[in-house]
């Protein structure tokens, strides 16, 4: 039933708890209870519910998995760009040297509604490429980064199947059903279900060591 505490009891009783029993301490809001038992089974607790992985245009799965640090360098290893001088952040669309002045890497004008919901529309001077021209006349196997981040996960776990630390991070984004997703998708266009499996997909490239307890608050 809406509002029966399903939620509370996930995230403050169970989450709060075994952090405190795992860490000593827990600074968040703690639920009453009398003991949880098996903490001494598990090295790490981590809570995935359905909230946003970021709330504007500029936030999309290859930023939030890091897949988008793995194809800057590889632009940037490029003869092209190594004349040019261009680094790694030079393709990205947060550093002012290779975005677009005009919409400032969000390839979407923001329009502020005053009693609706802001409102974007594409940018006029990049046509939503989020880049200077500069930028995308680098190109790595035929593609600029703007065509990269069109791709579709699965799109993009083909284009670049010989690069191992990137197809191992795309076909495990693939494995929980996201491979429909672009890789430069808005956040901001996502469902709750999406966002929490982007999460998951993210811990679960980290190879993290030990015994890891995922809690899912569907």
């Amino acid at each position: 039933v809406s509002g029966s505490g399903k939620s509370t009891l996930v995230h403050d009783t169970l989450y709060g708890g075994v952090r405190k029993n795992l860490l000593g301490s827990y600074f968040g809001t703690i639920g009453q209870f009398d003991t949880i038992t098996g903490t001494e089974k598990i090295s790490d607790v981590l809570l995935v519910d359905q909230s946003p992985i970021g709330r504007t245009p500029r936030s999309n799965p290859c930023t939030y998995t890091k897949v988008f640090d793995e194809i800057r360098n590889l632009l940037s290893q490029t003869i092209e760009a190594q004349i040019r001088g261009f680094s790694p952040s030079r393709f990205s669309f947060n550093v002012k040297e290779g975005r677009c002045p005009v919409c400032e890497g969000q390839g979407q004008i923001k329009i502020e509604m005053q009693f609706l919901p802001d409102l974007y529309v594409t940018c006029d001077e990049c046509h939503g490429s989020r880049y200077k021209d500069e930028t995308l006349e680098v190109e790595y196997k035929g593609k600029n980064i703007a065509q990269i981040l069109s791709m579709t996960i699965d799109e993009a776990s083909e284009f670049f199947k010989n690069n191992p630390k990137l197809k191992r991070m795309l076909t495990t984004i693939q494995e929980v059903g996201l491979g429909y997703l672009e890789l430069g998708q808005s956040s901001n266009t996502l469902s709750g279900g999406e966002s929490q499996r982007l999460k998951i997909s993210r811990e679960l490239v980290k190879r993290g060591k030990g015994n890891m307890l995922y809690i899912l608050d569907e």
